[in-house]
């Protein structure tokens, strides 16, 4: 009989021990904090084009040759149509010059054409292009970028995902609507019009606005954003995708591209 009173009584005090224990361990030291895995960076070559520019198919070319080598997991291309070699169209042909091409050619000071900007770290010559955009690939991202884009009886419905993965990024959101397999006049290097040619991720309009929404994400956190935009009816909706990116003053820190789903 005593030993059983005595292991009740050491199996109660081994018990309390443990209870009491754990009232030293204080919340901070119960949760360890694992910081996320670095983003890979997805790569934006703004290609700053023209339908009356002689050497911009050979900027076209090379980005081909890049998207045939890496695709659109780790580089995406806009074609801005925008400056003196852009074309506003006419009554036989189709231009493809917008408003914001013009605007963002002027800010950015650039003086010839074709010229990129790589993730926005200043003017790029097309034959250093692939050079620096495999560079940017090695750069870790702070930050994760997904978007959604539906198409429901006229309106095409975004949303962007975030998630923070090193540090605190402020900056802006720019979200763009582009077109694919465009048919339209351009001005050829060997001479010579093609009234045929394809024109291709080519920029459409701003989904919001010319320079995008503010934007903050923290370390661990996520964010969503949603935009509605009205689409030119005279654009494919099979042809159009939406390129949503992040940047600030050190440049575009992280970019996603995504197809329409069409729902009606």
């Amino acid at each position: 009989m005593s030993g059983n009173k005595f292991s009740i009584f050491s199996l109660f005090t081994i018990i309390l021990y443990l209870l009491t224990a754990c009232s030293y361990i204080s919340e901070e030291e119960r949760l360890i904090y694992v910081k996320p895995e670095p983003a890979k960076r997805m790569v934006l070559l703004e290609d700053f084009t023209g339908q009356k520019c002689v050497n911009c198919p050979k900027g076209t070319k090379i980005i081909e040759e890049l998207q045939k080598t890496y695709g659109d997991s780790a580089f995406i291309a806009v074609g801005i149509h925008g400056g003196p070699l852009s074309f506003a169209g006419n009554a036989k042909y189709e231009g493809l010059s917008t408003d914001e091409g013009n605007k963002y050619f002027e800010h950015w000071g650039l003086e010839y054409q074709p010229v990129g900007l790589v993730n926005r770290h200043g003017a790029v010559n097309y034959t250093d292009w692939a050079a620096h955009i495999i560079e940017e690939m090695t750069r870790p991202a702070p930050l994760e970028l997904t978007a959604d884009a539906t198409l429901d009886k006229g309106q095409l419905s975004i949303i962007v995902n975030a998630h923070g993965t090193d540090g605190t990024v402020e900056g802006k959101l720019q979200v763009w609507v582009v077109e694919d397999s465009i048919t339209a006049m351009q001005m050829m290097p060997e001479g010579g019009v093609n009234t045929d040619y394809i024109h291709n991720h080519v920029l459409r309009a701003t989904a919001n606005g010319l320079w995008g929404d503010d934007f903050n994400v923290n370390e661990g956190e996520w964010v969503e954003k949603q935009l509605t935009f009205l689409p030119d009816a005279a654009w494919k909706p099979e042809h159009l995708s939406i390129v949503a990116f992040v940047y600030n003053t050190e440049g575009v820190l992280q970019a996603t591209k995504t197809k329409l789903r069409i729902e009606s």
